[in-house]
């Protein structure tokens, strides 16, 4: 059920979002200040491409807390908004409602990346 639901999560627009991640990812890690923030971008880049069988753990110290506190200030709220009107737009059918949650997974990392890993469900 995992590969059916990746391969659709890709051709219904998984694969664009995931490259869109890599290109600010790598706009991001030209400045030394940015490798940090480049590197969350890539993360997010990881669970968009292919979310189903993934989930993020979170086990970040004071340092990722306050990180997670300037990202969520900059970009971390807009970005979780988007991704929670896009869970919204998919759960509206039950059909989409599988697409909805990896949405909602998506705007919980977009929120708060910072001491997050992207681990595989067993």
């Amino acid at each position: 059920m995992r590969l059916l639901g990746n391969i659709l999560w890709l051709i219904l627009g998984g694969l664009f979002l995931s490259l869109g991640w890599a290109i600010v990812g790598l706009i991001l890690c030209v400045t030394i200040i940015g490798i940090p923030l480049g590197v969350q971008a890539f993360k997010m880049a990881e669970l968009t491409l292919t979310p189903f069988g993934k989930t993020v753990i979170y086990n970040g110290g004071v340092g990722s807390t306050l990180l997670n506190i300037v990202w969520f200030v900059l970009v971390g709220v807009w970005m979780a908004l988007g991704y929670v009107a896009a869970g919204l737009a998919n759960c509206i059918t039950i059909i989409g409602i599988p697409f909805g949650i990896q949405s909602f997974k998506m705007a919980k990392l977009a929120l708060w990346p910072f001491g997050a890993d992207i681990v595989a469900v067993r």
